[in-house]
């Protein structure tokens, strides 16, 4: 096989990598046979999850990874660095490949394209220690992960998700967001996430699409109508009581700057396919922690009154769920369980709309 077809099944493989609401913000571009340069883009401008960009550079380090993981299936080593004087906005990733006839293709190959998100509720049973185990070596020495497993500790996440919810569904910087990644009626979508992959049931699929038309239908349903508590039961609480653990990874070293969240993505990544490997799925559970950095940044997040002391105050109650202080740095957080696979994912986009710098 020639090394430009290697090439071309590497990526292939790897622009399955998971992405804040299936945003896939990266582009290839191929420099040569064995080098690649990975241009990022980050989506803070239109939406608030993406604190100062560091969904999109968790999402990077995914991708990396998963580069990584495909290169190794072609007896091939895949080295990046962060090219020196890109913008955080716009970083480039540059990755080289090597021929190592030693390299073994990494376990977790044959899962890159299985690995989904589950917003359904999943089995409850609990997560055995080899599953632990398995999970905390996959993030590495650099992580350290907390489960939350009995009943009485995913009650008080489903608590704090719920909160949690409330502010989503009432700050219209998050409106917009939403209004505009679910492709409804959708059972796949190639660039958002699908209507049907969301956990919500026909009825409220159909609500939530003529509500979410205009943010004054969502404040009229929200104050007058309790417009907030089926999304929340079918989206939060159910979900957050229907899974095997809560799993929050706590890395061991301040997050601060571009490439300690790329590395975080690498962690999250593997641990994500290792969790696939073992017959679990996984659905992220990441506005608690992006809320969490807004506040403890001091960067406001709405300019609607109500919605940042209301963060400031979820920060707390996270904090205390983790037995953690104000500086302890949160990375991923998410739930993992036993379900058959969903029937609604989100695809990727091409990889021929992927190239070009």
């Amino acid at each position: 096989m020639a090394q430009r077809d290697i090439l071309v099944k590497i990526l292939d493989l790897a622009r399955w990598a998971p992405s804040g609401d299936n945003t896939q913000p990266w582009r290839f571009e191929i420099l040569a046979d064995d080098r690649i340069a990975i241009h990022g883009h980050d989506t803070r401008e239109w939406c608030v999850y993406d604190f100062r960009g560091h969904a999109s550079h968790m999402a990077h380090g995914a991708l990396l990874e998963t580069l990584r993981i495909a290169a190794s299936g072609f007896g091939l080593r895949a080295d990046w660095v962060i090219r020196p004087g890109c913008p955080d906005g716009a970083p480039i990733y540059d990755v080289g490949l090597l021929a190592d006839p030693a390299l073994p293709a990494d376990p977790l190959l044959p899962f890159i394209e299985k690995r989904v998100v589950q917003r359904r509720p999943m089995k409850t049973t609990p997560l055995t220690v080899g599953q632990k185990e398995g999970l905390q070596a996959a993030v590495g020495p650099g992580y350290r992960l907390q489960f939350f497993e009995d009943f009485s500790q995913r009650w008080a996440v489903a608590r704090l998700l719920w909160r949690n919810a409330h502010i989503r569904l009432t700050c219209p910087e998050a409106y917009r967001v939403h209004r505009d990644v679910i492709e409804w009626g959708a059972r796949f979508s190639t660039d958002r996430i699908p209507e049907q992959a969301l956990g919500s049931d026909p009825l409220t699929g159909k609500l939530m699409r003529w509500v979410m038309q205009s943010w004054d239908r969502v404040e009229f349903f929200n104050r007058y109508l309790m417009g907030t508590v089926a999304p929340r039961v079918q989206l939060d609480l159910l979900p957050a009581l229907g899974c095997g653990a809560h799993v929050l990874i706590c890395p061991q070293s301040p997050l601060s700057g571009l490439e300690a969240h790329v590395r975080l993505g690498v962690a999250m990544q593997r641990m994500w396919l290792t969790a696939t490997a073992q017959g679990l799925c996984l659905q992220p559970e990441m506005t608690p922690v992006i809320f969490r950095w807004y506040a403890r940044s001091g960067q406001s997040i709405s300019a609607q009154g109500g919605i940042d002391p209301a963060a400031a105050t979820l920060a707390d109650a996270f904090q205390s769920l983790a037995g953690a202080g104000a500086s302890d740095p949160f990375g991923f957080f998410c739930r993992v369980g036993i379900s058959p696979e969903p029937r609604a994912r989100s695809v990727r986009k091409s990889l021929q709309d992927l190239l070009g710098g």
